[in-house]
């Protein structure tokens, strides 16, 4: 099983993962925000990204002021800069969007430790049944997200899920029959 704790996965891959880890490493995206958990989450990790996929990398803050200043201090002269807050279910969140080229890169941020944010959670949960399935179920995934889908509705709408699949997913279980 891949460990998503770190990008070091990300040198073996495909060639977007291959340059997102350069590009990454390069800037010191994460080694800039070490002290809020980072981890990179989303479709490029997992191997099914679009062109236009982003990179997304969510964060754990015990001090909201805190960690939109040290955003806004490291990241605020990229190009595109933004950063807002908004509700996400009952949780206080800091997004900050930027572009390093060739990626657009999210910056999430919870006061929720990383591996319990549902970011995470879902790219695992997705990982899995992604290896549980054949090629086609992926492919069918990027099929879908090219025509405009979010990735957790594409996995819903295969998967039969029949409310709402960013819930749904979360308690996902796989077949080990099939």
């Amino acid at each position: 099983m891949v460990d998503f704790s770190t990008i070091e996965y990300l040198k073996n891959g495909n060639q977007k993962q291959i340059l997102a880890y350069e590009i990454l490493t390069r800037n010191n995206v994460l080694d800039d925000i070490a002290e809020f958990e980072p981890i990179l989450v989303g479709t490029i990790p997992i191997n099914i990204d679009i062109e236009n996929s982003d990179l997304d990398i969510i964060c754990y803050w015990k001090n909201k002021t805190d960690f939109k200043t040290k955003i806004q201090s490291i990241f605020g002269n990229e190009k595109e800069f933004k950063i807002r807050e908004t509700q996400i279910g009952d949780q206080e969140t800091v997004i900050a969007n930027f572009r390093i080229d060739p990626f657009e890169i999210e910056i999430f941020g919870q006061n929720i430790p990383t591996k319990n944010q549902n970011g995470y959670k879902h790219m695992i949960i997705e990982n899995q049944i992604l290896a549980s399935k054949d090629e086609n179920f992926q492919l069918e995934i990027i099929k879908l997200k090219q025509k405009g889908y979010k990735t957790e509705p594409a996995f819903g709408l295969l998967l039969g899920l029949k409310n709402d699949p960013y819930l749904e997913l979360l308690h996902y279980k796989i077949d080990s029959n099939k």
